[in-house]
């Protein structure tokens, strides 16, 4: 009997540093507000529409065809965060919805914080640069629904700078991937985690 099972090559690029830089930029830019340095403005939103938020979520779908769940996951959940965070911002100003009341928002970012600690401890079976971001995106969760729950606003300037580490860290961990693919070695170590995994 002639066995006609055939095997598919996949030749499609990695869409890990899409997602990466897309988050990491908009989230440096979003914290450099957060840290006081200027006002909420339209190119923050317009990052977090078009590349925080529909690059991501392009990225997570090219994630599904290379069956990475994790990665889908992950760039598509955060894709849409971007764009919900915009909308929030939006949808009162043209009078749609009623802007998010304090514990409305506590609930969001708390909510968000729990979801990406579960990341967190898949990413501990991925590099440690992954494990870096998604760390660093914890605490930055819980400075944030800290800082409106207390209305503190020294939390929330911390929470900018911390902000800047986590998204520095993920633009490390996306440029990373491209020098060290394009080089063909080692350019920027992501720490890969040792062969148990």
């Amino acid at each position: 009997m002639c066995d006609n099972s055939m095997t598919i090559k996949d030749n499609t690029a990695n869409p890990a540093p899409l997602g990466l830089l897309a988050f990491g930029m908009t989230t440096v830019l979003l914290n450099l507000h957060n840290a006081g340095l200027y006002e909420l403005n339209s190119m923050i939103l317009a990052m977090g529409i078009f590349y925080g938020g529909t690059a991501q979520v392009i990225a997570g779908i090219m994630e599904w065809k290379k069956n990475n769940t994790f990665g889908t996951t992950a760039f598509i959940s955060y894709g849409f965060f971007w764009l919900t965070l915009v909308a929030l911002i939006v949808l009162p100003k043209f009078g749609w919805a009623a802007p998010a009341s304090n514990i409305a928002m506590v609930s969001f970012l708390g909510l968000w914080g729990f979801f990406t600690l579960l990341l967190f401890i898949g990413a501990l079976k991925l590099s440690k640069a992954l494990q870096v971001v998604f760390g660093t995106l914890v605490v930055l969760f819980a400075l944030l629904a800290a800082g409106d729950a207390t209305g503190n606003a020294q939390l929330k300037t911390l929470a900018g700078y911390e902000g800047l580490v986590c998204g520095f860290s993920a633009i490390y961990a996306g440029i990373a991937q491209v020098l060290n693919e394009v080089y063909g070695r080692t350019v920027l170590p992501l720490g890969a985690v040792s062969a148990g995994k």
